[in-house]
């Protein structure tokens, strides 16, 4: 657990190089006109990168989630947004690896896994958000199949997307009435909002998701009937873990740029690095950012094992390395003063991008929920 695996550092130097080459150079316009770089993502698919842990048998790479967790850091350095929409899309695909049928693998993943079509993960709505046991979103249903009324709220990638996994009501209320579905974006009865304007994360479009008795066949349906939460959730530990790894790619990046700025940056006739307020700003701010990756490393040993505690694991590990990643990049921008708050210099993007990290894939409060939860049982 303290050195990584050569072919995990392989994988890790590709990410980076891609992340340098690709990601980098074009983030801040990408960001700045909203733009989704969708042949972008198809070239990281090209490297095998949009079905991580989906199985080789699959088509996949079939690699663990600590080596998954390092790709989506290295990603990360050059751009977070577009690095934690491959953990979304990623999610999907080993979703539909994992509870899928064999006819339903053979007919997603092999454009999945080439990003010739892209999928978008639904389960947040309206009116439902922390609390996603009590989604409202309903397929009933009839001699055809399914038919879904409803809405989904921030779903990265709606509009652009070709697949949609959508947990919706096919039962009672509370979590075993859920269900999982697969529908096509060109399913009549399903529409979207405008692309939100939002505080960060705009190389990626967030729209909703509207059903309005958007008809789909019934082998439509994702594993078992009344499963749909479950899946859901044993979903999200593995996006947790993913989120965390843009988390600790967007810090590192920051923290770079910090790095180089106070080494050139002069102030009172001295480069501001000489400062002892300085230096052990950047010591602390590194030391955070190992203790960080040390427990989202051991989050990832722990879910890949099937640990009984991974979720807790995951949960904790979202919540700490989130939360640390944010402070790091904010305390990168406050090293560079006036220039840290200046678009080119990079910093208050990576700001602006992780900040919803510590809301997407469960709040931080919820995190502290599920911990307390596990704790008190025992």
């Amino acid at each position: 657990m303290f050195e990584l695996p050569e072919a995990t550092c392989e994988l890790q130097s590709v990410a980076l190089d891609f992340a340098r080459e690709r990601l980098a150079p074009q983030a801040l316009e990408w960001d700045r006109e909203r733009h989704f770089p969708v042949e972008v993502l198809r070239e990281a698919a090209g490297l095998g990168m949009a079905g991580l842990y989906v199985r080789e048998e699959s088509g996949g790479a079939g690699l663990t989630r600590l080596d998954a967790a390092v790709v989506f850091e290295a990603l990360a350095t050059g751009c977070p947004t577009i690095s934690a929409f491959l953990s979304i899309h990623n999610m999907v695909a080993w979703m539909i690896d994992r509870w899928g049928s064999e006819a339903q693998r053979a007919a997603q993943l092999p454009t999945l896994l080439t990003m010739e079509r892209i999928a978008s993960y639904c389960l947040t709505e309206p009116g439902a958000g922390s609390d996603a046991a009590a989604l409202s979103t309903r397929a009933r249903r009839d001699n055809e199949g399914w038919v879904l009324d409803g809405a989904k709220q921030f779903i990265s990638g709606a509009g652009t997307s070709d697949l949609y996994l959508t947990m919706a009501r096919t039962g009672g209320p509370g979590a075993d009435g859920v269900s999982a579905l697969l529908v096509e974006k060109d399913t009549p009865g399903v529409s979207f909002g405008a692309n939100e304007r939002k505080m960060g994360w705009n190389a990626q479009p967030t729209r909703q998701v509207n059903f309005e008795g958007a008809r789909v066949p019934a082998d439509a349906l994702l594993g078992e009937e009344g499963q749909g939460f479950r899946y859901a959730m044993a979903g999200l530990d593995g996006g947790r873990l993913n989120i965390a790894a843009c988390s600790l790619g967007g810090a590192q990046a920051a923290l770079d740029i910090a790095l180089a700025y106070v080494k050139e940056r002069r102030a009172f006739g001295r480069p501001v690095a000489d400062f002892q307020a300085t230096q052990f700003r950047l010591a602390d701010m590194a030391t955070e950012l190992e203790a960080a990756r040390a427990m989202l490393w051991r989050a990832c040993a722990k879910l890949d094992a099937r640990s009984p505690d991974a979720t807790r694991f995951c949960a904790m590990a979202k919540r700490f390395v989130t939360d640390t990643g944010h402070r790091v990049a904010d305390e990168a921008l406050q090293l560079l003063g006036g220039y840290g708050y200046l678009a080119d210099y990079g910093i208050e993007k990576i700001v602006r991008d992780l900040r919803v990290h510590r809301i997407l894939e469960g709040t931080n409060e919820i995190m502290r929920v599920i911990v307390a939860r596990q704790m008190l049982k025992a």
